[in-house]
């Protein structure tokens, strides 16, 4: 049995607020907000416990440490801002990958991440 902390409620509330991904540091900033003291491996730890319990998944994007989200957000694409780095939820799905595979193979799964600037990069560029 998990005991409750103010820690584990702080990073929840954190992901319950997030618009994307975040990576372990995101999370140590926007939780540090509501708990005076946190520390990475805290952090590091509560992200571990969370995905073991299938409160949270890790999210891969290529070339980056893990990042991770709330489960039970469905099908969903991702955005990374090449200026500031965050990573956006897309959600829904462009179509119908199964027609790019060659004859023969079965597509079981798919991640598409688009890269390019944020709103707020795209304005300050402008």
């Amino acid at each position: 049995m998990q005991r409750k902390t103010n820690q584990r409620d702080a990073i929840m509330q954190v992901f319950e607020e997030a618009r994307g991904p975040l990576n372990p540091q995101q999370v140590l900033e926007a939780a540090g907000r509501y708990v005076l003291g946190l520390g990475i491996a805290t952090v590091y730890r509560t992200l571990k416990a969370l995905v073991e319990r299938g409160h949270l998944t890790a999210v891969q994007i290529p070339g980056e440490p893990s990042r991770y989200e709330r489960c039970g957000k469905g099908h969903h694409h991702y955005f990374r801002c090449r200026t500031c780095a965050q990573v956006f939820n897309i959600e829904g799905c462009p179509g119908n990958f199964a027609a790019l595979v060659p004859r023969g193979f079965r597509l079981e799964d798919h991640e598409l991440v688009l890269h390019g600037l944020c709103a707020g990069c795209a304005k300050k560029k402008a």
